[in-house]
């Protein structure tokens, strides 16, 4: 399959080292520069050079921020068949500008980020593929993603939106927390050490990106359930309720199991 991958990010550099080898792969980025470091496939800077690859399937890798702008930038220049597809976090706006572009469509979420986009330890990570769009573009993408044994889980667009609400925003605001309130210790613990890595490591990521995250609009329902939560838990601490400790770390144990 001839493939056209959209930005030669750390995204678009992880899904070329990828397919490169079992297709013909092009990368398309308007910075030159960017792509120096990617190889075994086309690089391409221009439109024209696009128009002649003749993509069957166009992977959007792009900054969440520039996902839409970077789709009406190639659109012109596809063929009419082309599958196009995103792998944003963030699918806001993406439905209705898919049901609009006249073409084939597959929406997927690596769950695993740029700042970790690696070939290795894969296992233990995510994958959902939104169940609307092109069937065999699905097919496509559920096959590569079982390839890294991924664990994949398939949703709808309102639902993928309503999962990242809950399992990207609730860790998202209880780091930017920690990092807000934490001064820096000469002997840490190892709890407050693994705080800091997952801080340094959310926050290594485009501030676009979390804006977009927590600008979902079900996210305030869940940073309302945080406030709620530290409201207890303030009481019982002020308080110095044993038995209301007990109660909550009773309740708290059963929500992990």
């Amino acid at each position: 399959m001839r493939i056209l991958i959209l930005g030669a990010g750390k995204m678009g550099s992880f899904f070329t080292d990828l397919l490169s080898f079992q297709h013909e792969t092009a990368v398309y980025d308007t910075n030159p520069h960017q792509l120096r470091f990617v190889y075994n496939t086309y690089r391409f800077t221009t439109l024209e050079e696009i128009k002649e690859f003749e993509p069957e399937l166009v992977i959007n890798a792009v900054t969440v921020k520039y996902t839409l702008e970077a789709f009406r930038q190639v659109l012109p220049v596809l063929p009419k068949d082309c599958i196009i597809s995103d792998i944003a976090s963030v699918k806001t706006g993406l439905k209705k500008f898919y049901e609009e572009s006249g073409f084939r469509y597959v929406s997927s979420h690596p769950m695993f980020g740029p700042t970790c986009a690696s070939l290795n330890n894969r296992s233990n990570k995510n994958a959902i593929i939104i169940t609307e769009g092109d069937h065999l573009g699905r097919i496509f993408f559920k096959d590569l993603y079982q390839t890294l044994k991924l664990n994949i889980f398939e949703y709808s667009f309102e639902e993928h939106d309503e999962t990242v609400a809950y399992s990207l925003s609730i860790p998202f605001v209880s780091t930017f927390v920690f990092a807000a309130v934490m001064k820096h210790q000469e002997a840490p613990g190892t709890t407050f050490k693994k705080h800091m890595n997952i801080a340094r490591g959310l926050l290594s990521e485009d501030d676009y990106l979390l804006q977009e995250i927590l600008f979902n609009p079900r996210t305030p329902a869940q940073v309302e359930n945080i406030r709620l939560e530290l409201k207890q838990l303030l009481e019982i601490i002020t308080n110095k309720d044993a038995e209301g400790m007990k109660r909550y770390l009773t309740k708290i144990r059963e929500n992990i199991k």
